[in-house]
């Protein structure tokens, strides 16, 4: 039995009944369950899942759909782009540039916000804590210590938890599912925004070890998600006059710039932001969209220049050096000899060691969660509390097994530093010296990253320290990322890649040409392309955070290494969370063992089909008992000499149909009355607003009776391959185009129905395909 659906079953064809759909539908997810695959983030053996019908969002099995990137070819469409006037056309152009400079706007807002929540709140509860120690109430300063983090951590964990469980995380696995065809539930919602940009302040200013740059990504999709879809229904917060945009198509264009324009915003890196979207979110590129990324992304670097420049006459509170500000590694030109040369060598190999070493302990971390974020939201609340609490810890206790470090003689700066920023913190240190590993633990993320990448001293930090605070971040990043708050991976592995950079530095000593800060620079870098496999933009993100363009070689270097050391062993972290989270992502390339098989392997019929006039009752009948996205048009006798597949009807297009009741008594072609009666904007795809359903509308046995004509709704070129074609090219087809539905035509028509079947996302995935052929072999 096959289901011809990716998600919500797509396609129009089973080979079974419509009265059994729903009791075949469930023993097939169970025949997949008990056939060995892998179950994404399951929980309990109590529970099904298949990647291709529900996925794991905010720990909650949801229904998720596919996108679909093509254009409906239909009468409607025609008469409607035939109609357009070059006043419409260049509104509609006028307004995406707008749109995209609204973006740019908003995410440069949202970013500066950010920055300047954290800083003040963490600013706020470090300087109460260093009064205290200046005090000697140590225990005292603990107690407050663990109190602020413990209420800032359960005020975010409360809003992710109960208001929007998908904004726990990073949400770049989701925003890159979203960019490869994916619509799982509520992962771009006007309340997922919310709990994103509040939650993501408290977060960072709980003390956790995670960064706010990953969410910022899924924030600028959101925001981009909500301008391009005209607002909000649900909210009350929409505009008619975007009606342009109510199409799948536009709205992908619009939140890979906002995805671009987040990455900008959080590092000031706006060509790092559109490297970042073509690199690692986007699954589909043009020529117009680099434009309109680029613009999106100098919008926002523009925003947050001038931002920087105000605080710095202090009208921002605390916010001053944050986490806007460049960080400064060196200004002197490199010169770099052949122990260094081998000594970047090492780094990356010890970057590619760890960093998949990290994503493996994540993926179990995630997995384990799972079965506690299932219990309920309650239990969500009380994880995030534990981490809190673990992390006060830590980052309070560690630094009492520091030594006390006399102060250097000749700084500009104050040693030890007294307040919330700065390299030498006195913590529990007599007057003249500091605490190193204070320095790193008590000090907010960018401080802690701005102090590893300082060259100014090299011997600032003793290697003990460095290797402490290398296993506390490492072990608090895994152990934090998962738990309901939202949560990014950037500055988690920058902290541990930079202190083992460092650390090398250190040992190398007086025989080495580099300082520290650029080791800790390559570490960080190391790093970052162990975990999340990406080179080109983490090179050009780095090069822009540090202002360091001679270091271009080294680092382009390290990343390779780290990279193609780490592939040995796993994917990269994000790949490995879109996986888990069940969620059916089509990758660039198709698997071997596809090339075994041909499209009409895959797919089954006889499928459900309308005629070009259908009997209202029969629709209806489909449209109940199914929950196919994509129905089969064929023309038979009187309308055609013989049956012919005439194109594909969306079931969203055939509520809006029967909605209107445009119906006939006798089985006769109506179209030219339903053009006249519809606008092509009828069908446009709603926003957070859903469109009509089928058990809101009502009809008397009459209409059930009488005929609507499809063919206006159809689309008339939808994309068929023949039955022989191989599923591996079927599946690259599929992906670059960014179908939905793929329809299968016979290569010999000759006493066959002129369909065999619909290939949709779920046809493709690697479950389903081992559940059909158990026997074919899976490559890496």
């Amino acid at each position: 039995m096959e289901d011809q659906g990716d998600i919500e079953n797509e396609g129009g064809g089973i080979g079974v009944t419509i009265m059994e759909n729903g009791k075949d539908l469930e023993r097939n997810i169970s025949a997949v369950s008990e056939s060995g695959v892998r179950q994404p983030l399951l929980s309990s053996k109590s529970r099904v899942n298949n990647t291709s019908q529900i996925a794991i969002i905010g720990a909650n099995v949801c229904p998720i759909e596919s996108l679909d990137y093509e254009i409906i070819e239909n009468d409607l469409f025609k008469q409607d782009w035939r109609s357009r006037k070059k006043v419409q056309i260049f509104q509609y152009i006028f307004l995406k540039w707008t749109l995209v400079l609204l973006i740019g706007l908003s995410v440069g807002l949202v970013g500066f916000f950010l920055n300047i929540a954290v800083e003040n709140i963490a600013g706020f509860k470090l300087l109460l804590i260093s009064d205290l120690m200046l005090q000697d109430k140590y225990f005292r300063g603990f107690a407050a210590y663990a109190c602020c983090n413990l209420v800032l951590a359960t005020c975010a964990g409360i809003l992710c938890a109960f208001i929007a469980p998908a904004a726990a995380g990073s949400g770049i696995p989701e925003v890159k599912a979203y960019l490869n065809g994916i619509d799982a539930h509520s992962i771009l919602a006007p309340s997922t925004l919310f709990v994103k940009i509040f939650g993501s302040a408290l977060g960072v200013s709980a003390g956790f070890v995670v960064g706010k740059e990953g969410p910022m990504v899924h924030t600028g999709a959101c925001i981009a998600n909500l301008l391009g879809q005209g607002g909000s229904r649900k909210y009350h917060l929409t505009w008619k006059w975007l009606k342009y945009f109510k199409n799948d198509r536009d709205r992908r264009d619009l939140i890979t710039c906002g995805a671009a324009a987040g990455v900008a915003a959080a590092f000031r890196a706006p060509v790092g932001g559109v490297l970042f979207a073509l690199e690692e979110v986007a699954s589909w590129w043009r020529s117009a969209l680099l434009w309109r990324t680029f613009f999106s992304t100098a919008v926002v670097a523009m925003v947050l220049r001038s931002f920087i420049v105000f605080c710095r006459s202090g009208n921002c509170g605390l916010f001053g050096q944050g986490g806007l500000i460049m960080y400064d590694v060196n200004s002197g030109a490199p010169n770099y000899n052949t122990i260094d040369v081998l000594a970047v060598l090492l780094i990356g190999v010890l970057g590619g060691l760890l960093g998949s070493l990290y994503n493996y302990l994540v993926d179990k971390v995630l997995r384990t969660y799972s079965i506690i974020n299932e219990r309920g939201p309650a239990f969500k609340v009380l994880l995030v509390m534990t981490i809190s609490i673990l992390s006060s810890l830590c980052s309070y206790g560690l630094p009492w097994f520091a030594t006390c470090t006399p102060c250097p003689v000749g700084l500009e700066d104050k040693c030890p530093t007294i307040g919330r920023s700065g390299n030498y913190k006195n913590f529990q240190c007599p007057a003249g010296h500091y605490n190193d590993l204070a320095s790193l633990f008590m000090n907010t993320n960018d401080d802690a990253i701005r102090n590893l990448f300082s060259s100014d001293n090299s011997s600032e930090f003793h290697l003990s320290s460095l290797f402490v605070f290398f296993a506390g971040v490492y072990c608090l990043g895994v152990v934090t990322y998962g738990i309901a708050i939202p949560s990014g991976l950037f500055i988690p592995v920058i902290l541990a890649g930079a202190s083992y950079g460092r650390f090398v530095g250190t040992v190398l000593g007086s025989i080495s040409n580099l300082n520290n800060g650029l080791f800790a620079l390559l570490g960080a870098a190391s790093f970052l392309g162990g975990t999340m496999r990406m080179t080109v933009s983490i090179c050009v993100i780095l090069l822009e955070l540090t202002d360091d363009l001679l270091m271009l070689p080294l680092v382009m270097l390290v990343l390779l290494i780290s990279k193609t050391v780490a592939d040995c062993f796993n994917h990269g972290v994000y790949d490995q969370i879109v996986k888990m989270k069940g969620l059916p992502y089509l990758e660039a390339h198709a698997e071997p063992y596809m090339r075994q098989l041909v499209a009409g392997d895959v797919c089954s019929g006889p499928l459900i089909t309308f005629s070009g006039v259908e009997k209202v009752g029969n629709i209806i009948h489909a449209l109940k008992f199914t929950r196919h996205n994509g129905f089969p048009v064929i023309d038979a006798p009187p309308f055609s000499n013989a049956p012919e597949f005439c194109g594909l009807a969306l079931r969203s297009h055939l509520l809006v149909l029967l909605k209107a009741k445009k119906f006939t008594k006798l089985s006769v072609l109506s179209g030219s009355g339903i053009l006249r009666n519809f606008h092509a904007f009828d069908f446009a795809k709603p926003g957070s607003g859903k469109g009509p359903k089928l058990e809101d509308l009502s009809f008397t046995d009459e209409e059930m009776e009488m005929y609507v004509d499809l063919h206006p709704v159809t689309n008339t070129s939808p994309y068929t391959v023949v039955e022989t074609m191989s599923l591996a090219k079927a599946a690259i087809l599929f992906r670059q185009l960014g179908l939905r539905h793929l329809c299968v035509v016979p290569k010999k028509t000759t006493g066959r129905d002129p369909i065999v079947g619909i290939l949709t996302r779920h046809d493709f995935m690697p479950e389903h395909i081992k559940g059909l052929y158990p026997h074919l072999v899976h490559h890496k």
